[in-house]
This record gives structure tokens, C-alpha cells and sequence, in this order.
């Protein structure tokens, strides 16, 4: 057990960490999040050491803090997301998300069968390429101020079936290594439910809050509407991981119904320092959970390399080839919004290691994928977007 002090210092080291990180990415004209998730692999185990392996296990302090920060972004995203945008998008996002999940799925298992693994732990490795990353894409779109744009309307909205189909697949791999088999009906449960709750929170609740959003101001406080919808934010966050969902989906439904109140610009001014507190602990624990020293031989460089290329191409031709139809510089801006694979592979990479399914090697091979994919997107997505107009800009206004 960790003393106060102790605790303190690290959250100390690690907030500092990702500020000059965050510095020194934009000083050469990088994306923040580059900066904070490269920090993170600076002070964790494999450098520095300022963070140890049992201060970023599971129910951790700096865990814990990492969490609230990508649910609180999550829930900002949703502030600037109106439920008539992704109304709008639904068919391409639809596309976009379904191929996102199918390709990468189907290329990440044959190389891994290729590679030796039976055909269990083949797809185990594959659930591990599918999972797109909101947070990174979003960190980088709302640093942009590009959220009002088609394009990441498509992204934001794809993610959240990406997000569905991929716990789906989850929920397969595991029941498979058990040699029991899968339970179709229960997947179908799972499956309805996700989506009943999708669309109770976000039809049900946008009505609610664009019906009348005077109740939040009947406490006396003055930030009683920040802690009212900041408390919805936390237990939509808590029903979705009881959904088999990331709690993120929650939160990111929490954001866009709130986003139908008259106090939308006033609940998106007070959340700005709540993540500017949390959101760079997220980035830098990402960074700091992989093992250099695992990836220290040519032969595993070799083998990262080529599970990179294939997690890249694979989710860049989904999201192509999904959204073709917005023209091919909005198709190559979404395909690449959905490349960063960041918390979500580290997730299944553990599974897999708890589950005696990956050696030490391959854990680090996936988890060194997802964070490269996390860090070598955001700059080339900025560069895209700021290179090509908008093909298409919602007016955060419009009601319909």
C-alpha cells in the first residue's frame, strides 16, 4: 500500500511530465497528446522508472485518474456533438465502423495464424486490432477545433459502433478460450442491450433536455448544472460498463444530451479545468505501460513492424472505403481518424496476458502497436485537416 506522500509525488511527477511533454510536441508543431503519451513511455518502468508496474495496475490511484480523465473528454466531445449532426451521418458512420471492425479483424488473425498461433489465440491477437481509440482521435480534433466538421462527426459517431461490434468480438475470443464455445444468444442479449441503451439515452434523453433544461438551475449552488450533468456523465459511464460497452460511450452520451440544454457554452467553459487537471493522466499511463526491453532484438522490431502496418492499413481501408461516398480527401481524413488504436488494445493486450494467451513478447508487440498508432496519427490527421477545408461543417446551432 502506498503512503499519501508517495502518491502525491508521482501524480506530482506525472502531471509536470505530461505538461512539458504536451510543450515540446507543439513546439514542433505536433499534437499535445504526441507529447503527453511520449512522456509516459519516458517516466514509466522501461526509463526513468518515476512510475513502477503496481502503481498502474487496475484500481490503482493513477489508474483511477487516468479513467475519470478519458471519460471526462469523452463527455466534452459529447458537449460539441448534437444528436441531428450524427443523425445526419448515421448510414456512412454505420459503414465506417462495421468495415472498420471487419478488416483489421480478418488481417490481424491471419497474421497471427500465419505466425504459428492455433486459431483460438489467433483471434484472441485479432480482437486486439479492431478497437478504435476515441479519446486519441478526439483529443486531436478538439485541439483543432475541428469537432464541427463532417468528417469527425463520422469518426465520433463510427466509434461508438466500432465500440459495440468490437466488445462483441471481445466477448467471442474469451468464451472461446474457455473450449467451451461461444453463447450466440447471450452475444444477441448483449447486443440488443448496448443498443437499446444507445438509443434510450441518446433519443430519450436529447428530447428531455431540449423539452426543458430549467431543472438543472433548481439547486441554489451556482455550479448545480455542472454537477448535476457531471453526475449523469459518471453513472451513464458506470450502466455502460455494465453493458459490456467502455465506459466512454457513456460519457460521450452524457456530453451530447447535455449539449441540448441552453447551458451547453457555460457547462463547456467549467469542464475546461476539470481536464486540464485529468485528461493528461490518461495519455501519459497509456505511454508508460510498455516493456522497451521486450521489444529489444531485431526480430521483434521486425514483427512490430509488420502488425503496425497491417493495424494501419487495415483501419484506414475500413474507414475508406465506409465513408467513399463524402469523396476521397473526407474518405482518407475519417480512415485515418480511426487508426489510433491507444487504451483500447492495451486492454485486450492484458486479457490476453492474464489469459496465458500472449507471451511477454507479443503483449508488448500489441501494446507497442496501439501506442504507435496513437502517436503517429494525430500529427499526420493535423496535417490532413488543416491542409484540406472542410468538406462540410455543422453549425453547432442548428436544431435540426
Amino acid at each position: 500500500m502506498h503512503h499519501a506522500s508517495d502518491i502525491l509525488l508521482t501524480l506530482f511527477l506525472v502531471f509536470v511530465a505530461a505538461q512539458l511533454g504536451a510543450e515540446l510536441a507543439q513546439r514542433l508543431r505536433l499534437p499535445g497528446v504526441v507529447g503527453e503519451i511520449a512522456a509516459g513511455c519516458v517516466v514509466g518502468p522501461s526509463l526513468l522508472g518515476w512510475i513502477s508496474p503496481d502503481q498502474i495496475l487496475p484500481g490503482t490511484p493513477l489508474d483511477v485518474l487516468a479513467e475519470i480523465g478519458v471519460v471526462l473528454l469523452l463527455f466534452s466531445v459529447g458537449l460539441e456533438t448534437r444528436l441531428e449532426d450524427l443523425k445526419k451521418v448515421g448510414k456512412v458512420a454505420f459503414l465506417v465502423g462495421l468495415l472498420g471492425v471487419l478488416i483489421p479483424f480478418a488481417l490481424g488473425g491471419l497474421w497471427a495464424h500465419g505466425n504459428g498461433f492455433p486459431w483460438g489465440k489467433s483471434l484472441f491477437i485479432a480482437a486486439a486490432f479492431v478497437a478504435t481509440s476515441a479519446g486519441i482521435t478526439a483529443r486531436v480534433l478538439q485541439e483543432l477545433g475541428a469537432l464541427q466538421r463532417l468528417e469527425s462527426k463520422v469518426i465520433l459517431g463510427a466509434a461508438v459502433i466500432d465500440d459495440i461490434l468490437a466488445m462483441l468480438l471481445l466477448g467471442v475470443v474469451v468464451s472461446l478460450q474457455g473450449g467451451g464455445g461461444f453463447e450466440p444468444a447471450r452475444l444477441l442479449v448483449v447486443l440488443g442491450s448496448a443498443i437499446g441503451f444507445i438509443a434510450l439515452v441518446g433519443l430519450g434523453g436529447a428530447r428531455v433536455m431540449r423539452w426543458n433544461s430549467e431543472w438543472l438551475e433548481t439547486p441554489h449552488s451556482a455550479h448545480s448544472p455542472l454537477a448535476i450533468v457531471l453526475a449523469i456523465c459518471l453513472g451513464l459511464a458506470w450502466l455502460s460498463t455494465l453493458l459490456g460497452l467502455a465506459a466512454i460511450i457513456g460519457a460521450f452520451l452524457a456530453g451530447m444530451i447535455a449539449s441540448e440544454t441552453r447551458q451547453q457554452h457555460m457547462l463547456e467553459k467549467q469542464t475546461q479545468p476539470l481536464m486540464a487537471l485529468l485528461t493528461p493522466f490518461f495519455f501519459v499511463i497509456t505511454g508508460s505501460k510498455i516493456d522497451l526491453a521486450q521489444l529489444a532484438s531485431a526480430e521483434a522490431l521486425g514483427m512490430l513492424a509488420i502488425v503496425t502496418v497491417i493495424a494501419i492499413v487495415s483501419k484506414l481501408a475500413g474507414g475508406w472505403l465506409g465513408s467513399l461516398s463524402m469523396g476521397r480527401r473526407a474518405a482518407t481524413i475519417i480512415g485515418l481518424g480511426m487508426v489510433p488504436r491507444g487504451e483500447v488494445g492495451v486492454v485486450v493486450a492484458s486479457l490476453g496476458l492474464a489469459a496465458g494467451v500472449f507471451s511477454d513478447r507479443i503483449y508488448a508487440i500489441i501494446v507497442a502497436m496501439s501506442l504507435l498508432t496513437a502517436m503517429v496519427t494525430p500529427p499526420v490527421l493535423a496535417w490532413l485537416l488543416k491542409r484540406y477545408p472542410a468538406s462540410g461543417v455543422v453549425n453547432p446551432g442548428a436544431g435540426g
